[in-house]
């Protein structure tokens, strides 16, 4: 490679120095011309705020409970269960414990 171009050929008749591309023009919109051509203008509707649901209530209590359980449950089912360990004041693993113990009490009951 000897760092020099090529020539090819059109000499000094080639020059560009004095180049500048044309920006594109943005088309501006004429709307005059839009409604007489039938077409309707949809401007943007303000978004109504939805309406949020009340926030859940916090329930962490220290007890020394350390193990979870992930269970599948029916909303109206979750529900109620919260609602019974609000309205006893326990807390959820508490009412959980509870439930078990009612089970198990009922299973030594039927097993008589």
């Amino acid at each position: 490679m000897t760092g020099t171009r090529a020539k090819i050929g059109f000499g000094d008749t080639l020059d560009l120095s004095d180049f500048a591309p044309a920006v594109p023009a943005k088309p501006v919109p004429h709307p005059e011309m839009a409604a007489a051509a039938g077409f309707k203008r949809r401007e943007p509707k303000p978004a109504v705020a939805p309406v949020a649901p009340p926030a859940k209530q916090q329930r962490r209590r220290r007890t020394g409970r350390n193990a979870q359980i992930n269970i599948k449950a029916k909303p109206e089912t979750l529900e109620r269960f919260y609602a019974a360990a609000d309205s006893m004041g326990y807390g959820v693993g508490e009412a959980f414990e509870l439930a078990v113990d009612l089970i198990e009490a009922e299973m030594r009951k039927r097993s008589k």
